[in-house]
């Protein structure tokens, strides 16, 4: 998941993402950017996820964890 975890970096223009990071403490965690994770999601990992869904993981490693879960039921 380093690959996820990088392009979060990107998204959230943050120099590195860990996966205990709490979504909500980056400045640039708004619209815009739970717009391009969800893109990027379907683009590179085949999972959908809504804003809705999207909002309750705290962490990127809650996150990363349900892009596994996801992807393992497909």
């Amino acid at each position: 998941m380093d690959e996820f975890y990088q392009q979060l970096a990107f998204i959230l223009d943050e120099p590195e993402i860990k996966p205990e990071a709490v979504l909500a403490d980056f400045s640039e965690w708004d619209s815009l950017s739970i717009l391009s994770v969800i893109a990027m999601l379907d683009a590179q990992y085949s999972v959908n996820i809504n804003g809705k869904e999207l909002r309750n993981f705290k962490t990127a490693g809650e996150l990363a964890n349900e892009i596994v879960r996801l992807k393992a039921k497909n």
